[in-house]
């Protein structure tokens, strides 16, 4: 059955090419759009991800950082970092600003941290070093890149000039960028020298992640403690709330849109191999195996589509972040597996369709071109 659904198909290559084409095409369409969304998802909390931390600690009720203001006393650093079962504390400032990159300005989250940081830091700099120092700053490579400028260079944030001292891969979104400047320029700038922002926590190796948890909640019961998976995933929450819807319904258009091409040219493809099946029916074919070698029939022309698509989504996903920096394509595993079964569904359901009047028709009238 197989061998003779592959000499079908084959038989033609140009039609062969045209199907398989049409679907490749479609399958690009939403694999790519599935791409953006799910690489704008892991942009927006690239930070928190790669944070460091374990825990994460910010004002009561403030659950993210996105559009939030957190402040915490700052002996409450010293109270986390008494807890039994806490390897390390970074307490960090935080604001939501702009950060003048040559001649733009561009929101931008300023994150202020300590010289003896070990959470928080910008997690590949590709040029320079990752924490600074007072009146310096670490700020997004692909941006420095396109307005020209390189360690040494300046910048301007929070109303400061600060020179570069390094470059970071990563930190740049299509909603905002980050940059790094020292936890002393920041509370000396807001003034806020008796305060933090958020305290980012370190568990100990060993130790039972709920135990240390519960221990800081009590140590600090005027404060929100999330675990860094909850928070990330607040702040995701929050952003598509409020930014992606547009994003997403795009996405289900260019889906549904992608379905129905895959329908069509199945559809068409079937059809038009009506002499070939007619032929077949003639020479004592059943019923029962011509359904199935068109079927195995449409699932190669999918299959090969769907890695035609792939193929091209890769390349994409590639050459895209040289163009736009702040675009990322990630694709999901799980939306592929998903996409596969929905496309194979639709393809067998647009072959039998066809499939079903033919049988229907005498061989001789479908040889014959008629209806």
């Amino acid at each position: 059955m197989l061998r003779l659904a592959m000499r079908n198909l084959f038989q033609n290559r140009v039609r062969f090419l045209i199907s398989t084409g049409g679907a490749a095409l479609a399958l690009l369409l939403i694999l790519t759009l599935n791409a953006i969304v799910t690489g704008l998802e892991s942009q927006i909390t690239a930070y928190i991800d790669y944070s460091g931390a374990d825990i994460i600690v910010s004002q009561r009720d403030v659950r993210n950082l996105h559009m939030a203001t957190s402040t915490l006393p700052v002996n409450v650093v010293d109270k986390i970092r008494s807890v039994p079962g806490v390897e390390a504390v970074t307490p960090i400032l935080y604001a939501t600003n702009t950060v003048r990159i040559g001649t733009d300005p561009i929101v931008t989250y300023v994150i202020g941290i300590p010289q003896e940081a070990t959470m928080g830091l910008p997690w590949r700099v590709t040029q320079g070093q990752s924490i600074p120092a007072n009146g310096q700053a670490v700020v997004d490579y692909a941006l420095a890149v396109r307005a020209g400028l390189t360690s040494g260079d300046t910048v301007e944030t929070m109303g400061q000039q600060f020179t570069i001292v390094g470059l970071s891969e990563g930190t740049a979104n299509f909603m905002n960028t980050i940059t790094i400047i020292s936890l002393d320029d920041f509370a000396r700038i807001r003034r806020t020298t008796d305060s933090v922002s958020y305290v980012l926590v370190k568990v100990q190796p060993g130790a039972i992640l709920t135990d240390v948890f519960t221990r800081i909640e009590q140590a600090v019961p005027n404060a929100t403690v999330q675990l860094r998976q909850a928070f990330a995933a607040e702040e995701r929450r929050l952003v598509k709330d409020m930014s992606s819807d547009i994003i997403n319904i795009i996405n289900i258009i260019g889906f549904v849109i992608g379905l129905a091409m895959i329908a069509l040219t199945t559809y068409m493809a079937t059809l038009s191999r009506k002499t070939e099946y007619g032929m077949l029916k003639a020479l004592g074919m059943g019923n029962r195996y011509l359904y199935r070698v068109v079927l195995a029939q449409g699932v190669i022309s999918v299959v090969s589509g769907l890695a035609l698509g792939l193929i091209f989504t890769l390349i994409l996903a590639a050459i895209v972040p040289k163009i736009a920096p702040n675009l990322i394509l990630e694709i999901d595993g799980a939306s592929l597996l998903r996409l596969g079964g929905l496309s194979l569904l639709i393809a067998g359901l647009a072959s039998i369709l066809p499939i079903r009047q033919i049988i229907g028709l005498e061989p001789a009238v479908i040889v014959r071109g008629g209806k």
